[in-house]
């Protein structure tokens, strides 16, 4: 049986922080994402308002400024050894996010086997958004039902990690969850929790359970 392991990025991959942060700390504009964000957590604003306004925000952005963004953020550790692991026991790991696919998709050098996030313009920006291709929590349960079928398995393969009500959709959809450094109402709901730096870890809870439950 293969399985598909599906991540979240922000506050997941990354540790206390996300992706439009650090990009925003490259352009200087640190306190408008810190409102916005602080809005969106407050359900104040939805994916679409934040990635409309995040856009705006962005107008100086570079390829640049987005390759030191994702080379400086402060991912948890052994991103890379977890998805080799996965590969080589024959499974899949894809991330699916809110954030910007033009940051997302730099996962892929990492060892995904796919990666979606929110679609941008691509970067410098040269039009204005989409709407349309922004992510929402309902969103992410349908890029992993597409995940499922290019890769041909099913849901209850699945096993999705995250950390923020974003991801309670997804939680509700798959058999085995895992909240990593979560808000309390996932943790809650997620088969797992961890509390910690290092993928390694986190993965060790839900790596040997497919072949406990076959040697039972």
């Amino acid at each position: 049986m293969t399985r598909l392991h599906l991540f979240d990025l922000d506050g997941t991959l990354m540790y206390g922080s996300a992706a439009p942060v650090e990009i925003s700390r490259q352009i200087g504009v640190t306190l408008e994402i810190a409102e916005l964000e602080r809005a969106f957590a407050a359900r104040e604003i939805g994916p679409h308002e934040f990635s409309l306004a995040a856009h705006a925000l962005w107008s100086d952005l570079t390829a640049a400024h987005v390759r030191a963004a994702f080379d400086g953020a402060p991912w948890l550790e052994g991103i890379r050894e977890v998805w080799r692991e996965i590969r080589e026991r024959g499974d899949l790991c894809a991330v699916i996010s809110l954030s910007p696919s033009f940051f997302v998709e730099l996962l892929l050098e990492w060892g995904a086997d796919a990666a979606h996030g929110s679609v941008y313009p691509a970067v410098p920006f040269a039009g204005p958004m989409d709407v349309t291709g922004i992510l929402t929590p309902e969103g992410k349960v349908d890029v992993a039902d597409r995940l499922c079928a290019r890769f041909g398995v099913s849901r209850n393969d699945c096993v999705a990690y995250g950390d923020s009500l974003t991801d309670s959709v997804l939680f509700e959809a798959v058999p085995v969850s895992v909240a990593v450094n979560a808000q309390p109402y996932l943790a809650e709901r997620a088969t797992y929790t961890y509390q910690g730096r290092d993928l390694r870890e986190a993965y060790q809870l839900v790596g040997t359970t497919r072949h406990e439950v076959a040697a039972s």
